[in-house]
């Protein structure tokens, strides 16, 4: 597969042979790529937590591999780090871009330019020096030269007792064997509390806070004693809610054994799709294209069960907040994951507690409410821009999907766009029951029906495509041998429905394989791909989709373009003989 690569490989390593190491330090700087080490806190306090800061600088062209499914042997970056009286999380590795590899015209992850690779770790002794050492191998590859890379860097860190301690800055991914860092519960909870008062100036629940309180206040007319203790089942409603949550956590965290992978779910593309889809749902319903009724018994101020229904209120008060505070929800989850059950816990419970403190002192002090802003206009707009910012958030999530995905979830969220829309907009209160059940069933089939076809796992190809190489093509016209060339895009609609169309015919397919025809899937979707520029330079073809046979004793190629090709393809193909077998 790489000849080129494995020839250069072994004249590197009979070099290493006659090489000695040099002895290590904190940085090198080799002819391609410079790296250096450092400490986010230095000095460091004695049981504290800190980060190793792996700066990588590479030379314009030079990358390397980041995934050890496609690196060549396997050959991906890997990152080894060891010192006494350290405990150490596994590397934080950034985020991989996209090589297309001309050789192979394969599409690869690699890193390049400058990025860093960061390893938690805590100081496992008291006051004293020690040295962290750091292996670092791989291979490192231009478009005319790879390299086996084999680095140690160390470097020294003081440790003391008057050095300032700080919390880890960022989000950690721990190993199995590895210690799990705990956040510090005197920084968690004081923002579990804030979190949570946050949570009432959402725009989802703001305009239903005045009737809520108002009701509770009405309810408690009789005694100022039984006030107060409508607004404090009604704050127990809220936290039941977050109870809800911490159980979760725990279900999680005890019936699954593990210690979260901060970043993990963004690796699997179901819920890569699932979280940008969702985040177009909540924009719509930022922007009114759908809500979420209040019951009747909420709006008209009528008694519902007294403390009991007070407390239903509460935790439909907190169900409420739910489509503007997802994001933060979610990443509480997240960081509870990594955290010890009774902290965790805690933490949750005190959002809750944050949220429910206003309805507390609201119900207890009723003249406060005259005090509080009105919903108005101002709502409205603020309500409107959250739901821009939660379209933003989805496309940014796209960024992990597949990218042959892509295009597909932006085809299936146009499409839930609008059965939401039919849900929320083609019908209101007074639309007859029959009529609402009609489209409203209309809108979970498109939906259902429009998610196999756009989001289901992409059929099996039945035809044996080789990637575009104008060697293999020459080779295949100097043995009189047939050539088909379908040149397509990522980008390309026209292209798409060509391959369900045509290439996925099994006559079509049959009649390849029949006559002995060589394959071609040539992809235009960028400039500086061969593909385009073979369409361009010797075709002389405009856009995509194009079909190029390329047939014994025929001096000039034969062009289809467009997809209705079907009849004229499988005419010139019959016209060929069959392979002898």
């Amino acid at each position: 597969m790489y000849k080129r690569l494995f020839l250069l490989l072994t004249f590197a390593s009979a070099a290493s042979l006659f090489s000695c190491p040099a002895a290590a330090s904190d940085q090198i700087k080799d002819d391609f790529v410079q790296i250096k080490l450092s400490f986010t806190y230095e000095p460091a306090a004695p049981k504290s937590e800190n980060l190793l800061h792996i700066t990588f600088s590479l030379a314009k062209d030079w990358h390397f591999y980041a995934d050890e499914k496609t690196a060549p042997d396997g050959m991906s970056l890997k990152i080894i780090t060891q010192g006494q009286g350290f405990l150490f999380s596994a590397p934080v590795m950034p985020a991989s871009n996209l090589y297309y590899d001309k050789v192979t015209g394969s599409k690869l992850k690699v890193y390049s330019s400058n990025f860093s690779v960061l390893v938690p770790f805590v100081t496992d002794i008291n006051s004293q020096s020690s040295e962290v050492k750091v292996a670092i191998d791989g291979l490192a590859c231009s478009e005319q030269l790879c390299k086996k890379i084999s680095y140690e860097l160390s470097k020294k860190l003081e440790i003391s007792a008057s050095a300032t301690r700080y919390s880890t800055p960022v989000p950690i991914v721990i190993k199995e064997d590895s210690p799990v860092l705990y956040t510090s519960a005197g920084s968690a909870l004081p923002f579990a509390i804030l979190a949570g008062l946050l949570l009432n100036v959402m725009p989802c629940v703001w305009p239903v806070l005045p009737i809520i309180v108002m009701r509770l206040v009405g309810q408690g007319k009789q005694s100022k004693t039984r006030s107060i203790a409508l607004g404090l089942s009604f704050a127990a409603g809220i936290i039941l809610f977050f109870a809800v949550l911490a159980a979760v956590n725990i279900i999680l965290k005890l019936g699954f054994g593990m210690v979260f992978q901060w970043g993990d779910q963004f690796r699997n593309p179901a819920f890569v799709t699932g979280m940008a889809i969702l985040m177009v749902v909540l924009a719509l319903y930022m922007f009114n294209v759908f809500t979420f009724s209040i019951p009747v018994s909420v709006g008209t101020g009528k008694q519902n069960g007294g403390l009991a229904g007070s407390v239903a209120t509460g935790f439909l008060a907190a169900v409420l907040s739910t489509p503007c505070s997802f994001a933060i929800l979610t990443f509480v989850l997240a960081w509870a994951q990594t955290q010890p059950i009774p902290l965790a816990t805690i933490t949750i419970l005190l959002i809750g507690i944050g949220m429910a403190l206003p309805y507390v002192i609201l119900t207890s002090i009723p003249k406060l409410l005259a005090k509080i802003p009105k919903p108005g206009r101002w709502m409205e707009l603020f309500k409107h821009a959250t739901g821009f910012i939660l379209l933003g958030i989805g496309v940014k999530l796209l960024e992990a999907a597949a990218a042959d995905k892509i295009i597909n979830i932006l085809y299936y969220s146009v499409v839930i766009a609008v059965c939401v829309w039919m849900w929320g907009v083609c019908v209101s209160y007074d639309t007859p029951a029959a009529k609402k059940f009609i489209i409203r069933l209309m809108a979970i089939i498109l939906a259902v029906l429009f998610g196999f076809i756009l989001l289901g796992q992409p059929q099996k190809a039945i035809i044996d495509w080789k990637l575009y190489d104008a060697n293999v093509i020459a080779s295949a016209q100097k043995n009189n041998r047939p050539v088909i060339i379908d040149f397509s895009a990522d980008w390309c609609l026209s292209c798409k429905i060509l391959d369900k169309t045509v290439f996925s015919n099994k006559q079509v397919a049959d009649l390849i394989k029949q006559k002995g025809v060589l394959a071609i899937k040539a992809d235009t979707t960028r400039m500086d791909y061969p593909a385009t520029i073979a369409l361009k330079e010797i075709y002389n073809e405009p856009a995509v989709p194009v079909t190029v046979l390329l047939l014994p004793g025929k001096e000039t190629p034969i062009k289809l373009a467009g997809n209705l090709i079907k009849n004229d393809l499988i005419k010139n193909l019959q016209s060929l003989k069959d392979v002898k077998k």
